[in-house]
């Protein structure tokens, strides 16, 4: 069978076969053009801290282990700031022998800095699932910049499946490049697609937001229901440069607008390891038609969610940041990212999450 990122008809395949089965049919929406978005199941276990399961051991097992109170999600709670919870999920998989899976927080649930990670029975990984696979999932949960209220069904994360390695090396992403134009100008291929931010914006100066420290609790299903000035301070420059705070998260932009030509999948990773003074990525999936002209797209810019660590960094207009690593899908999706879909981000600029107005 053909390698690659497997496709929305597949995933919907693997759904009716019971490969992906669910203690609820799939809704609406569920399967995107190259994932399946990830359902909040009706507890959250407050624990004392982030885990793996480790090498033979159930997830339930370590929860057990840490867990200080339960949560129930059925009408709706809040999940604290700061605070660590492990959620199960309504999916379970039995995948085949050749199917492995990565899975990664959706778009929305990045921006608002709510670090989601996915983990397995005997897991050794977050966000990885081996080929073969038979168990339940579970989110692991921490508000970072804000606490949120949540509900069981909500989809925070998202899995995407692949079988075989279809990682483009730099020749054939070079080769790609020239026949469907991955990036406005001249691109920088290292590891992958590199991209750099932009703090030299065309109009006016600002050039980001940047988390409020004290903010109240956002309802993650409130769309357009926020003012962005109760929980964002804005960040601007007019030299080109900005100073990142330790501890302190920010939503900038890419100068680059990208391109995921159809029969292709991307992911965001870190431009280098060794740069640890920030992260700049929580939500890495770009699916088939991001950007595209094939889903009514011009190219989209990547939006960066940017922690601090250790001291304050001078970031500046135009330094390589991050890195879109490129798959190939095993077969084209029927359908794709923004067209026809509710894709809240295709054409995007700089732009919160969609919780918030304007």
């Amino acid at each position: 069978m053909t390698e690659g990122v497997l496709p929305a008809q597949t995933i919907r395949a693997m759904l009716g076969a019971g490969a992906i089965a669910a203690d609820r049919p799939p809704v609406d929406g569920q399967v995107q053009p190259a994932s399946l978005d990830l359902r909040l199941g009706a507890v959250a276990y407050r624990v004392r801290a982030s885990f793996l399961a480790g090498q033979g051991r159930p997830v339930a097992d370590r929860i057990a282990e840490f867990e200080m109170h339960r949560v129930d999600l059925t009408t709706g709670a809040v999940l604290e700031k700061g605070c660590v919870y492990v959620v199960p999920l309504m999916e379970h998989l039995a995948l085949p022998a050749d199917v492995s899976a990565v899975a990664n927080a959706k778009s929305s649930t990045g921006r608002l800095d709510l670090l989601t990670r996915t983990i397995t029975d005997g897991g050794v990984e977050f966000d990885r699932i081996p080929a073969g696979y038979h168990g339940p999932l579970y989110a692991e949960i921490c508000p970072r910049s804000f606490s949120v209220l949540v509900r069981s069904g909500m989809r925070l994360n998202q899995m995407r499946l692949r079988r075989g390695d279809a990682v483009l090396d730099d020749a054939a992403l070079g080769a790609l490049h020239v026949r469907e134009p991955l990036v406005d100008g001249v691109p920088l291929i290292a590891g992958g697609l590199g991209f750099s931010v932009d703090l030299r914006p065309a109009a006016g100066d600002l050039v980001g937001y940047r988390a409020k420290p004290h903010a109240g609790v956002i309802d993650l299903d409130r769309i357009g229901a926020y003012d962005p000035a109760e929980f964002w301070e804005d960040v601007r420059s007019a030299q080109g440069r900005i100073i990142l705070d330790p501890g302190a998260f920010y939503i900038l932009v890419s100068r680059e607008a990208v391109t995921i030509p159809p029969d292709h999948a991307a992911e965001m990773a870190p431009y280098l390891a060794m740069v640890g003074e920030f992260r700049v990525h929580y939500a890495g999936f770009f699916d088939p038609g991001f950007g595209h002209r094939a889903a009514g797209g011009a190219g989209s810019r990547g939006v960066l969610e940017v922690r601090c660590h250790e001291a304050p960094f001078v970031l500046e207009h135009g330094q390589v940041v991050g890195r879109l690593v490129y798959e190939r899908m095993a077969e084209v999706p029927d359908t794709l990212y923004g067209a026809g879909i509710a894709s809240n981000y295709q054409g995007q600029g700089l732009k919160l999450s969609k919780h918030f107005r304007g």
